[in-house]
């Protein structure tokens, strides 16, 4: 077993979390997860930073006195986490007394080996970032880095001799580059440096609200030395030495690229000073952005992650932002790609397939999972598809690479629908000579749904954990896992709908932002807490026994404006499986409209064609793309969408009745 020790930044508290906070985290539980899954010993930290002249005035502002201020938002960070599922291991707070006598500590250690002294200080101060700025980098009076206005400063400080470490900073980037990752920042880094380096103030006395310094009451620490020691407090610095040599150093210091500096340049020049060993790696993701600029509070385009998590459930604003950021570089986040990623890899992809494999399980073969036997090369190819995908996901999540890791569990995904295509379950069903074949298709289906089931588990938790009750299975370690290995006899769980297809359009989920309820909503995604109960006997309701309750009246069907409509162009959406961008001629008017029928039609083979189409339908955006309409379609129970079409075209605008 190797231990793991994984950080998140500690999160400053002058204003209330958002998505940039929530990233962070997901992304860390997605690794402690996985570090988990292969058996290693894991320690995963998060927490609140709280001292500082920005916190006090946040503090002021509110009417509140800092103590209850700072209550008041970590608060709200251990809320949002715990909403988010994270599996963290502590939460720290830099108010605590453990960290206060850590700081303290280190603050000694780094004196009494030579490295501070006391000096008249006096510079440009941005409290955004808490540093002083060299003149010579101000842009119009205001700070380089955030665009705040500067305060002049001017006060006795202690001065940490970070121009001592240049060299052992550039030494340390250039012999160990895998240190800082990814190479952009490393290279930042090492610009930076080798640019000069000056001692650095780390002492304050202008206000009060942080940790004294020791024998020196008179000056409270700077924020960035107070706030990186949380790293070996949360360990057991300085007193517990047995749990502090467990877990030191940190393997994974995980952060947005803003930090990057204090965490390669100040952090490490700290533990040198100290004599203590430096973390192992420091990862420096990128931003999300909103209207091409980063998410700010004071820019007011920040996402709230509540918005989201009612709406769609947890897991799908976890697998969207891993799926939609590469680790290192920057995101959009946007609701139309939201949407349709919930939509078409959720709902259509994994949503379907499932319902589909568990519902044949029941229907064919009375809820009992059959044996995977792979009587077929198609069945031997798709077992040896099945290890290659683990090899492969699984590496890359280690690498923390979340969005390659779900691209290759989707395409898996993508290859089991195909797979249950070809075989035709349905009609197999329907020869007890083919029963063999049967209980492959669906035997070899079910395991594959298990091992999706265990890849997706660090990012989506709770969808893994409903897949295995739906398969009436346990959870299952990483170590070892390979295809064909679903025992065979298992009862299927309680068979429940991933995740219910979203019909609203983005404008209409915009005009609910007062959280009022969506219907469908998302099933619980609760992870269970009991063992799987026994499927209801009742099969799913087939095509022609469609419940009489749904029917609607005359009127109502007279409000459908159905046409027909000529296609003059298609063409597929780029980053798209399924969506076909579509020209249509309607007679007196032409149109685009969006449609996922890109795996069942070349684009070229439907210029020309004459579909039927609902032609009121209010617009909406499909991939950025506005569709004025909706294409009609069959979709046979595990078949590719099939187009409505006529024995002898009606003219384009022609009504459908």
């Amino acid at each position: 077993m190797q231990r793991f020790y994984l950080t998140t930044p500690i999160y400053y508290i002058n204003a209330e979390p958002h998505l940039g906070h929530a990233y962070t985290t997901m992304v860390a539980d997605a690794i402690a997860r996985s570090r988990r899954l292969l058996g290693d010993d894991v320690f995963f930290l998060t927490g609140t930073d709280e001292h500082g002249q920005k916190v006090e005035r946040a503090a002021q502002k509110a009417g509140l006195d800092p103590h209850v201020f700072a209550d008041k938002i970590a608060g709200k960070y251990r809320e949002l986490f715990k909403a988010l599922n994270i599996s963290n291991d502590d939460f720290i707070r830099t108010t605590e007394p453990r960290h206060i006598h850590a700081a303290q500590a280190i603050w000694r250690r780094v004196r009494d080996r030579g490295y501070l002294y006391k000096a008249p200080y006096e510079g440009w101060y941005c409290t955004v970032d808490e540093l002083f700025v060299p003149e010579a980098q101000l842009v119009d009076g205001r700070c380089p880095t955030c665009g705040t206005a500067v305060e002049r400063l001017s006060e006795q400080s202690y001065f940490f001799k970070l121009s001592a470490f240049q060299e052992p900073l550039l030494d340390l980037y250039r012999t160990n580059p895998g240190f800082l990752t990814p190479e952009i920042r490393r290279n930042e880094m090492i610009s930076f440096v080798s640019a000069g380096l000056r001692d650095l103030s780390v002492s304050r006395t202008s206000f009060k609200w942080g940790i004294p310094v020791p024998d020196d009451p008179g000056h409270v620490m700077y924020v960035w030395f107070d706030a990186l020691t949380n790293y070996l407090t949360a360990v057991g610095f300085p007193d517990d030495e047995t749990r502090f040599q467990r877990y030191w150093p940190a393997d994974v210091h995980l952060m947005g690229k803003e930090i990057v500096r204090q965490h390669t340049v100040y952090w490490p020049a700290f533990l040198m000073a100290a004599g203590l060993e430096l973390p192992r790696r420091v990862v420096g993701h990128g931003w999300w952005l909103m209207n091409d600029a980063k998410m700010s509070k004071s820019l007011g385009n920040v996402v709230h992650p509540k918005g989201y998590t009612d709406r769609f459930g947890v897991d799908a604003l976890r697998y969207f932002v891993m799926r939609e950021m590469v680790v290192g570089q920057d995101a959009s986040f946007t609701d139309d790609v939201f949407l349709t990623r919930y939509n078409s890899d959720l709902a259509n992809d994994l949503g379907n397939v499932v319902s589909r494999t568990t519902t044949m399980i029941q229907r064919y073969c009375e809820g009992i999972v059959p044996a995977p036997a792979a009587p077929e090369p198609a069945d031997v190819a798709l077992g040896q598809r099945v290890d290659a995908v683990i090899a492969s996901a699984t590496a890359q999540t280690l690498a923390f690479d979340f969005s390659g890791a779900l691209r290759d569990v989707w395409s898996l995904i993508s290859d089991l629908n195909k797979y249950i295509v070809t075989r035709e379950p349905w009609t197999l069903a329907k020869n007890p000579d083919l029963r063999p074949k049967l209980d492959a298709t669906l035997g070899n289906s079910a395991d594959i749904l298990r091992v999706v089931a265990a890849l997706i588990e660090p990012v989506m938790p709770s969808t893994s954990a409903r897949i295995r009750v739906m398969l009436g299975i346990g959870a299952e370690s990483w170590v070892g896992l390979k295809s064909g290995s679903i025992p065979a006899g298992t009862r299927l769980g309680t068979i429940e709908p991933l995740f219910p297809r979203m019909e609203h359009t983005v404008e209409e989920l915009r005009q609910m932002a007062d959280n009022q309820p969506i219907n469908p909503a998302p099933a619980s995604e609760a992870a269970p807490a009991t063992a799987p109960t026994e499927v209801a006997a009742a099969p799913a309701v087939p095509p022609s026994q469609w419940p009489m309750d749904q029917r609607i009246s005359i009127d109502d069907f007279m409000k459908i404006d159905l046409r027909v409509a000529r296609i003059t162009a298609a063409e597929r959406v780029p980053n798209s499986k399924k969506l076909m961008k579509l020209q249509i001629d309607l007679g007196s008017e032409q149109r685009t409209l969006v449609a996922g029928i890109s795996e069942a039609y070349e684009a070229d083979a439907l210029v020309g064609r004459h579909v039927a189409i609902v032609a009121n339908l209010k617009p909406a955006k499909l991939m950025g793309i506005e569709s004025n309409g909706m294409v009609l379609a069959a979709s046979p129970d595990g078949g590719k969408p099939l187009l409505v079409s006529f024995e002898a075209p009606p003219s384009p605008g022609t009504r459908v009745r």
